[in-house]
């Protein structure tokens, strides 16, 4: 199940997930900021176990 939250970014990093969104790579924002937390989450769980 997904929650709705409320963030706060720096305008360099919005200014690059709108880019991303123009250039197809995310359906928008908040497709893009999931693709990248669960990313992260991966790579943590790689490397921590």
């Amino acid at each position: 199940m997904k929650e709705r939250i409320t963030i706060t970014l720096d305008s360099e990093l919005l200014a690059w997930l709108d880019k991303g969104i123009e250039q197809k790579m995310f359906a928008n924002r908040s497709h893009g900021l999931e693709f990248l937390a669960a990313r992260k989450l991966k790579r943590e769980r790689t490397y921590y176990g």
